[in-house]
């Protein structure tokens, strides 16, 4: 079982090296559903860890259509992270009625397996019109994973459909489930399902006063402005222990 811990700065790729994983999802932003990181970032954990990278490309939040101007940035952006050591790359293209981006999709495959790393459809997969049919052209462009909630909110609500993908499609492309995975439903989960590969946040919480005085705020949880959230060495122990 191969765990991806998903991190979104130097400290949580360190703690998630700490706990055991063998490999992250590496981001900024997570509180966005995750940004392209710093190639800083990336040579920062690469020097110090024998992680496996895979980073993710996107440069806005919203959704997964990008004009020409953000997909010279986005090429960019992934050749920057290829040459300086990543071992993959995280993206997805959607056109404007909920397919695959077949054409932007297939140049950046083309990019990534030129430097012979791995290919990653992130859950832009899950908000395709027809999950049957965009996995298929997925494997036809030569993708080498996706990463799943099975197109619901999350994995567990979605683990018919994941258990379905990876019996028909499983050995055609690699199926990375990810979203609500913890240690907690994980084995249950991997039984279900039979996928070889989960994701997860596995995070806690930090709080930084600083964060509001009381009259300005740069807080983005309504319940508790002065949090944000990290990778917890424990849990990815934790989700490793229960899964092996």
């Amino acid at each position: 079982m191969m765990i991806e811990v998903c991190c979104g700065s130097f400290e949580d790729g360190m703690n998630a090296y700490y706990g055991g994983a063998k490999r992250i999802e590496l981001n900024s932003a997570l509180y966005l559903g995750g940004l392209s990181p710093t190639v800083s970032t990336l040579k920062l954990l690469k020097a110090k860890t024998d992680l496996k990278i895979i980073c993710m490309v996107r440069p806005r939040g919203a959704g997964f259509c990008y004009d020409e101007n953000e997909f010279i940035q986005m090429k960019a952006e992934a050749k920057d992270f290829l040459e300086n050591g990543a071992d993959g790359i995280a993206f997805g293209f959607l056109t404007n009625d909920f397919l695959v981006d077949k054409e932007k999709t297939s140049e950046f495959v083309k990019i990534i397996h030129s430097y012979h790393k791995e290919a990653v459809f992130h859950r832009a997969f899950d908000c395709t019109a027809d999950l049957k049919k965009a996995i298929a052209e997925l494997i036809t462009l030569h993708v080498d994973r996706i990463l799943t909630s099975g197109g619901e909110a999350n994995a567990i609500a979605g683990k018919n459909t994941i258990k379905r993908l990876e019996e028909h499609f499983g050995s055609q492309i690699e199926i990375l489930a990810g979203c609500g995975i913890n240690a907690d439903n994980a084995l249950e989960f991997k039984n279900y399902t039979h996928v070889k590969q989960l994701h997860s946040s596995c995070k806690s919480y930090k709080i930084d006063t600083t964060t509001s005085n009381g009259k300005v705020s740069y807080g983005y949880y309504h319940d508790n402005e002065m949090k944000y959230e990290v990778v917890n060495c424990d849990q990815v122990s934790k989700l490793i222990h229960n899964t092996q």
